[in-house]
């Protein structure tokens, strides 16, 4: 699957990773706006938040995500199974 369709999947409620990520164990999944709330330092606490898409990392970490030039434009995105 394309780039395209691994976001229409992630808001979908689904994980994906791309074919190479797998045997990393690293998939995203997108974080829906009311399932996070930063500590009391952070200062955007009474602020609208926003969906973000995160990764789990293959030194089981959860981080933040941005998309590489490469990942967007590589057709070997899967679904992950739960």
């Amino acid at each position: 699957m394309d780039f395209g369709q691994a976001i229409e999947v992630l808001k979908q409620g689904e994980k994906v990773a791309r074919k190479g990520w797998n045997e990393k164990g690293m998939w995203l999944t997108l974080v829906p706006a009311w399932s996070y709330n930063p500590s009391g330092s952070v200062p955007s606490l009474g602020l609208e938040k926003l969906s973000w898409i995160g990764m789990k990392t293959a030194d089981d970490k959860f981080v933040p995500w941005l998309a590489s030039q490469t990942d967007m434009l590589s057709e070997d995105w899967t679904i992950v199974s739960h």
